[in-house]
């Protein structure tokens, strides 16, 4: 019973977080991110009342399956943005070194969730608290577009997310 007790209160915490940014968030779709054999993280993205546009703002929630250091989230967050075409390799570096300070390293059941303000920041919320900020436009798209766009390395895993946009 605590345990559903403290699972409650973790994601009244976390749905705390979203709200604040995103005006009656609800989900539009979710998907489950394997690779090979591995099950990764759930994903579920919210919107204002669960319609996504592609503008923000809105919430992509990642609830991790296994342990992941956070260093390995940057690196890999880096590498699906150069595959879009982003050539750039000084904003890379500088991103790279970014997300390394933001992201912890995760544990089963960790969640982190990644929200595009209004004002084009990308804020981070690590189990119901803020763990940091990038106030960059540029990387709130690209950082984003590493699920969203149609450039993403994963089509079936976009398809699903945005099963409920209108």
């Amino acid at each position: 019973m605590l345990l559903s007790l403290l699972s409650f209160n973790a994601f009244a915490d976390i749905s705390a977080s979203i709200k604040e940014v995103v005006e009656a968030p609800a989900k539009v779709g979710e998907a489950r991110f394997s690779y090979y054999f591995w099950d990764v993280y759930d994903a579920t993205l919210y919107a204002p009342k669960g319609r996504w546009n592609g503008q923000p703002p809105y919430a992509l929630k990642l609830t991790y399956l296994r342990d992941l250091k956070g260093k390995k989230i940057a690196q890999r967050s880096v590498k699906e943005m150069k595959k879009q075409g982003l050539k750039d390799a000084t904003k890379l570096a500088q991103w790279r070194g970014q997300m390394q300070q933001i992201f912890p390293d995760v544990k089963e059941n960790d969640v982190l969730i990644g929200i595009a303000t209004s004002q084009q920041t990308t804020r981070f919320v690590y189990n119901g608290e803020v763990i940091g900020n990038i106030d960059d436009a540029d990387f709130t798209q690209r950082f984003f577009d590493i699920w969203l766009s149609e450039k993403t390395s994963e089509p079936e895993f976009r398809q699903q997310l945005l099963e409920g946009a209108n």
